[in-house]
């Protein structure tokens, strides 16, 4: 099944040679930027958001980049794009058909990945339900379908519903089967979970039961936030000033903004908890904890007041980090 070819590295405006954390800081701004929270065309914003989000996904994870890469010369092709001779796109990745078979091929739609995603990077595929038991023997039930759902961080700490749509196509009948419908994405799921949608795979054959559907879900990147497990993390930048004497600064959660104290004294690397501000600990009730983790950024410049200062505070300080 032939799709139209996505540039993940025009997408992050980045050249092909970026490092990973020039890929990093790219998608960082851009999803700051396109965050449907902050932008006013939230339409076009959130379309923008789930590009941003597909490339990162792709680029981001060294063996996918690698993998995206091998396309070679046939990256400039667009729509109608075919892989090229011999890929094999691995463990994990789906080929769009029922494995090993012609089977029907699918495209999806409202999962937040485009066909391109699902084609060479996702978990797409199609799994032949074979013969139901009983007199008929010409009833055989539909394939059970694979593939994978993006879940943003809003959405595994609120829960929500979204309209999933895909269409089968069936390379024996020439047919085309499109189905839509409402998939619950529960409150505390977790990155690589399976939703099953019950009776919403391919339809059966000869009066045979539809298959099932199962959607992988892929936690996608947050500009200001890593996940590991139900816990958070973030990155507070502090002045030299505020880590030497302290401070109380506010902090970004998934809600409003908490304010936290920065003890004097405080070191690059050091991590401050915050606790029951991070993910649902599956359906317990309970959350995970969010940890601030500081950092120390010096003025690039310095004014002729500023550089006297740091001068003054060399001559009289009896501080040597490197004493033992």
């Amino acid at each position: 099944m032939s799709v139209e070819f996505k540039d993940y590295y025009a997408v992050l405006g980045v050249p092909r040679s970026a490092s990973a954390e020039d890929l990093k800081k790219s998608f960082r701004k851009l999803a700051r930027q396109y965050h449907p929270d902050v932008a006013k065309d939230k339409k076009v914003a959130e379309e923008k958001f789930k590009e941003i989000n597909e490339a990162y996904e792709v680029l981001g994870n060294p063996e996918n980049r690698k993998k995206y890469d091998t396309l070679g010369a046939h990256w400039k092709q667009g729509a109608g794009f075919q892989p090229p001779p011999g890929w094999n796109p691995g463990a994990g990745a789906g080929s769009g058909r029922g494995r090993g078979t012609a089977g029907p091929e699918f495209e999806f739609s409202g999962t937040g990945f485009s066909d391109f995603f699902e084609q060479f990077f996702g978990g797409r595929g199609g799994f032949d339900g074979g013969f139901e038991p009983g007199g008929n023997s010409g009833r055989r039930r539909g394939a059970d379908v694979e593939g994978e759902i993006a879940v943003t961080l809003d959405e595994v700490l609120h829960g929500a519903v979204r309209a999933v749509s895909f269409r089968s196509h069936d390379p024996e009948s020439g047919g085309d089967t499109p189905q839509s419908f409402k998939v619950r994405i529960p409150s505390g799921v977790q990155d690589g979970q399976t939703i099953r949608v019950t009776g919403k795979g391919a339809g059966g054959r000869g009066g045979g039961s539809s298959g099932d559907l199962y959607l992988h879900v892929r936690i996608v990147a947050h500009p200001d936030f890593r996940v590991t497990g139900a816990d958070l993390e973030t990155d507070l930048d502090l002045a030299p000033w505020e880590a030497a004497l302290g401070a109380t600064l506010p902090v970004p959660t998934l809600e409003d903004p908490v304010t936290i104290r920065i003890p004097p004294g405080s070191s690059p690397g050091q991590r401050l908890r915050v606790r029951g501000r991070g993910l649902p600990r599956g359906g317990s009730g309970e959350r995970g904890d969010l940890h601030v983790v500081l950092g120390v950024v010096f003025p690039k410049e310095l004014s002729p007041e500023e550089r006297d200062l740091w001068s003054r505070l060399a001559a009289t300080s009896p501080f040597n980090p490197r004493a033992a």
